[in-house]
């Protein structure tokens, strides 16, 4: 059975969807605060996470990059601010996709299978495939990218970035349309999502990010990927 962990500090919204989780069929953890999210987290081993941003003890941001250093766990965030610099800290740290209080219980299990069809849609054994660019090279068997032999520390959503790139190099995408293909389904966020990945990526990858020769920029259009 799915486990979801849903941290929440207010009861009544954790009993919420808990009951409503639960009836789609997943088996449902429990945590109030953020200390008792990591030990959660770590003994349940979740298939995903519902994480509150404004938490006791521990704020969800925090959770989250502490997550991300042990797991590749789906992390969907919540918060009770629409602020756009909120969904760009948590799109930073690793955060999967990010949900606005109040929200239609609705929308929120729409969130959650879409994440779980994602991270469930390579079942057995990957396929070997090797992709280069001069210093660059992506092992896709393994998930790992190495750049002059030294492995890359990317961000899931970075790794699918680079791959699909790469696959398509020569080929312009408009934000829109990697949205739709990286993160799979209607992303919440907007194309500032696809421009802070493309920001980061460029700091691996690219001798001088100010001058990328990889990762081109196609203004009024979007992005492609030379090499």
């Amino acid at each position: 059975m799915t486990t979801v962990l849903v941290v929440d500090d207010e009861p009544t919204l954790v009993a919420t969807l808990k009951y409503n989780l639960e009836r789609e069929g997943y088996q449902v953890v429990t945590a109030g605060d953020g200390e008792a999210a990591l030990a959660a987290a770590r003994q349940e081993r979740p298939d995903l996470v519902v994480l509150d941003v404004m938490l006791p003890l521990m704020n969800g941001f925090e959770v989250c990059r502490l997550l991300r250093r042990e797991s590749s766990v789906p992390v969907l965030m919540l918060t009770a601010k629409a602020d756009e610099v909120d969904k760009v800290v948590g799109l930073e740290i690793g955060a999967d996709d990010y949900l606005t209080k109040p929200f239609s219980m609705r929308e929120l299990l729409v969130r959650v299978r879409a994440l779980m069809r994602r991270s469930q849609a390579t079942p057995g054994a990957p396929e070997v495939d090797t992709l280069h660019a001069d210093d660059l090279r992506v092992d896709v068997g393994a998930r790992a990218a190495y750049r002059d032999g030294a492995p890359l520390p990317l961000r899931p959503k970075e790794y699918e970035l680079l791959v699909f790139l790469m696959r398509n190099r020569g080929r312009a995408f408009t934000r829109e349309q990697l949205l739709s293909r990286i993160w799979g389904y209607d992303f919440a966020g907007d194309s500032r999502s696809v421009d802070v990945h493309v920001r980061w990526l460029r700091e691996k990858i690219e001798r001088d990010p100010a001058k990328p020769t990889r990762l081109i920029t196609l203004r009024g259009t979007g992005y492609r990927f030379d090499g």
